[in-house]
């Protein structure tokens, strides 16, 4: 009686081709994914873990002229500014909170100094240093301990 139509053959055999291209098409990508060595998909997953490192704190302060130590030239000044390098942010809200004894500090410090001190090659070293150990001693009762990782000169005049 009735022929069946070459219609739904043709959409049999399309579907069938479409699944043997789309399951092939699946097994190479899972090859490839596997046969990948070993180094290069660890240094892929290293460069997405390693964490940013954490930005530096800087805290300035005002720059301020001091008079020196008398020496064989008589009175000589200072002018110097600088910025701390800190470890954390805490040491960076003391050290705001106490700026005027931060100031005071240091201006004792610089003006205990002579002039051929602070010229000398190793002297603003070494004036660094005591400026760490000047600011690390407590401000107050139950001060926390300061991370000052660096002194860094912006400005250093000797006259």
């Amino acid at each position: 009686m009735a022929k069946s139509s070459g219609g739904s053959r043709k959409l049999l055999w399309t579907m069938m081709v479409l699944l043997i291209l789309s399951s092939s098409a699946a097994a190479v990508a899972l090859y490839m994914v596997l046969s990948q060595p070993d180094g290069e998909a660890r240094s892929a997953v290293n460069v997405e873990a390693e964490p940013e490192p954490p930005a530096p704190i800087f805290l300035p302060i005002k720059p301020f002229t001091v008079n020196l130590a008398d020496d064989e030239y008589g009175a000589r000044l200072l002018y110097t500014g600088l910025s701390l390098k800190l470890g954390d942010e805490r040491s960076q809200g003391v050290l705001e909170q106490h700026m005027p004894q931060v100031r005071s500090r240091l201006l004792m410090l610089f003006s205990g100094k002579q002039a051929s001190d602070l010229t000398s090659p190793g002297g603003k070293q070494r004036l660094a240093e005591q400026v760490i150990a000047a600011l690390e001693a407590p401000m107050s009762d139950n001060q926390p301990e300061l991370a000052i990782d660096d002194v860094l000169f912006t400005e250093f005049i000797v006259q």
